[in-house]
């Protein structure tokens, strides 16, 4: 399950989202059809792309 929780820059989050980070940290990830394991070209590509969109968010460039 994807829980999604907006949080407002100055906002901390609370006892319980905390615990829940911790204990969805143990977790063991899932590979699927949908959600395969990067390859190392394919995580590059991505943090890439991701570094990409960074550093448009931060010029304010569309």
């Amino acid at each position: 399950m994807i829980r999604t929780v907006t949080l407002d820059r100055n906002q901390k989050p609370s006892d319980e989202q905390i615990k829940q980070i911790k204990e969805a940290a143990k977790r063991e990830i899932i590979f699927d059809d949908d959600s395969p394991e990067l390859t190392p070209a394919m995580e590059k590509a991505f943090r890439l792309a991701a570094k990409n969109r960074n550093t448009q968010r931060q010029t304010g460039a569309s």
